[in-house]
């Protein structure tokens, strides 16, 4: 039975410093992030993953790549698994942006008119795109397991299409950094097997 495996990339440098980094380039896994993909890789190894598809956001491309050479695969950059433009709110510190226009994390979710007002990608849009990843999986790797390294609001918007959960829930779902988000595919339908799925020593250290 194919699974498909959503894997957040590790601790990045915008994680520690709470910057709303998006897209910008110039944050790169920390050392503990680097450690983090290191042991998800090992985690992985007995999926028998035949695919690996990265975000090309350097923070996940880094990640997809130690977990590919952990596992003895090659992965394969795909724009759809990017992380969310950020707009206006690129750079800016989470503290700094709550304080000024108030709680878009929620917000987006809502689908506020300050989402697309700021340049930020809306996430219907994100979804449209995850899905539209998704769907290619399921055409060219019929019956096999493929892992796709992203981020948190693209993983988010695929348990949002299994779950449909209100935006209040997907606000506090947290999906941790190196964690799966194990999916499987029956009868062309979609279930939830696992989130935040880790090697076993971080559950009680985080």
């Amino acid at each position: 039975m194919p699974l498909f495996l959503f894997l957040r990339h590790g601790q990045a440098k915008n994680n520690v410093e709470r910057i709303l980094a998006g897209r910008t380039k110039g944050f790169p896994l920390t050392e503990l992030g680097i450690q983090q993909a290191e042991q998800i890789g090992i985690f992985l190894k007995p999926f028998n993953i035949s695919k690996i598809y990265s975000s090309p956001i350097e923070r996940a491309e880094h990640t997809a790549k130690i977990v590919a050479d952990s596992i003895g695969l090659t992965c394969t950059v795909d724009e759809r698994l990017t992380e969310i433009d950020m707009g206006s709110f690129s750079g800016m510190h989470y503290d700094e942006m709550l304080k000024k226009h108030g709680n878009v994390f929620l917000k987006f979710y809502q689908g506020h008119p300050v989402v697309e007002t700021n340049g930020i990608e809306t996430f219907t849009n994100v979804k449209k795109r995850v899905l539209d990843m998704v769907d290619h999986c399921l055409k060219k790797h019929v019956g096999q397991t493929v892992l796709l390294v992203t981020h948190m609001d693209p993983i988010k918007s695929m348990i949002s299409t299994i779950l449909q959960p209100k935006p209040e829930l997907l606000y506090e779902m947290i999906i941790r950094n190196a964690s799966l988000t194990i999916l499987k595919n029956e009868q062309s339908s979609f279930s939830m097997v696992a989130i935040n799925s880790m090697n076993p020593e971080r559950y009680s250290n985080e």
